[in-house]
């Protein structure tokens, strides 16, 4: 279905009525393609796509935790936590005798970090993380005092405050032992801080929106722009980039939220990724995309070990040869190759392909690395290869 409408037709009237009768035609063009839209089996823009300055901030805060069960910090370690409850305590009226080191172990110095959404209002409640800075062995039990969370302005956006909720916990022995079951020198505040200060946003304002994809792609960018045009009208959305396409919009702030209401319910066909193989070092874990494609070569791969072992003899003198007795190091080396079975990869092998022929001569993931690094730089891997 298309929507379309010609704007010389508003020509005679001011350019505010002229924009007022536009965006309201936009308006209703979106609103009828929200009723008779139909079920497809494409992507949403909504999950592919963000607007452009609607964004989360990050905060991050200093505080303490009291109510330790004897894990908190220790004070020699961490003057800083003392200096922090020295001045706690100063602002309500208690002096700390001078040159006195407080021995505490239920207080400890940590970290509060949260995420600011966008369009949050004062009096909202954010959940928050806290984490130890000094050398607290866990934070079970504990109690967040109020902590002030800044941005990266330096202003305060929230205050923080709450239980803190820890699933892990540890067991330390005198002789050094130590059991630990996940991390418990940090944990969650369950809307642990209060919102104090809104974030300016600039929402409305000019004639367009721009849209921003989760994923830079050049044919999923044209898609979005097709499927926009095709939904609410010629030259409504142009791609700038791989990433960013621009959407003719209301002006007002009331319509254009119901527009971009709009807009993320139209089902796009996103572009095909890249052919990539993804490769984790760290793990061995490897993934092959669909598209990876093979040029025609022949692959043998084995393995090869390497044994050397060393022992030292006693060389005893004959009788009476006035000999003295050594020690005489005797080195053994014993080399094994385990049988390589040659196997030919055809041109343009698919990846079902791939997998049967690295199943056949069973290769382990660590062999398979090496095969698809070899592959590689024998340029008969059509696809990236990232390692992470």
């Amino acid at each position: 279905m298309n929507i379309s409408f010609e704007p010389r037709r508003f020509r005679a009237g001011p350019p505010a009525m002229r924009r007022a009768v536009i965006d309201s035609l936009l308006l209703s063009a979106a609103l009828l393609i929200m009723a008779c839209a139909a079920p497809a089996r494409a992507d949403r823009i909504k999950d592919i796509a963000t607007v452009s300055g609607v964004r989360s901030n990050q905060l991050v805060g200093y505080g303490l935790v009291v109510g330790l069960d004897g894990t908190g910090d220790q004070t020699t370690q961490a003057p800083f936590t003392i200096q922090s409850i020295e001045n706690m305590l100063l602002r309500f009226g208690v002096t700390v005798p001078p040159n006195t080191n407080p021995q505490l172990k239920n207080v400890a110095a940590v970290t509060v970090t949260a995420d600011l959404p966008p369009f949050a209002k004062p009096g909202q409640m954010l959940d928050v993380t806290v984490a130890t800075i000094g050398n607290a062995s866990s934070l079970r039990g504990g109690n967040l005092i109020m902590a002030p969370l800044r941005g990266a302005d330096g202003q305060i956006y929230a205050m923080a405050q709450g239980n803190v909720v820890v699933s892990g916990f540890g067991i330390a022995g005198k002789d050094g032992s130590r059991i630990s079951v996940n991390v418990p020198s940090s944990g969650r505040i369950p809307n642990g801080a209060s919102v104090e200060r809104e974030v300016p946003m600039h929402f409305g304002g000019d004639g367009h929106l721009v849209l921003n994809l989760n994923t830079p792609d050049f044919t999923t960018a044209a898609h979005v722009a097709e499927a926009i045009n095709k939904a609410l009208g010629a030259d409504t959305a142009e791609a700038l980039d791989a990433v960013s396409i621009r959407v003719a919009a209301p002006s007002s702030p009331s319509q254009r939220i119901t527009y971009i209401a709009t807009l993320e319910s139209v089902d796009v066909d996103p572009g095909e990724a890249a052919a990539r193989v993804i490769i984790n070092s760290r793990t061995g874990t490897v993934v092959i995309s669909s598209h990876v494609r093979v040029m025609a070569a022949a692959v043998a791969h084995g393995s090869l070990s390497v044994t050397i072992t060393e022992r030292n003899d006693v060389s005893q003198p004959a009788p009476f040869s006035q000999g003295q007795t050594v020690v005489t190091p005797r080195t053994s080396i014993d080399v094994q190759q385990a049988d390589a079975r040659m196997f030919v990869f055809q041109q343009g092998v698919n990846l079902d392909e791939i997998v049967r022929a690295v199943n056949q001569v069973g290769a382990a993931p660590g062999d398979l690395v090496a095969i698809l690094e070899a592959l590689k730089e024998a340029g008969a891997l059509r696809a990236e290869l990232v390692v992470i």
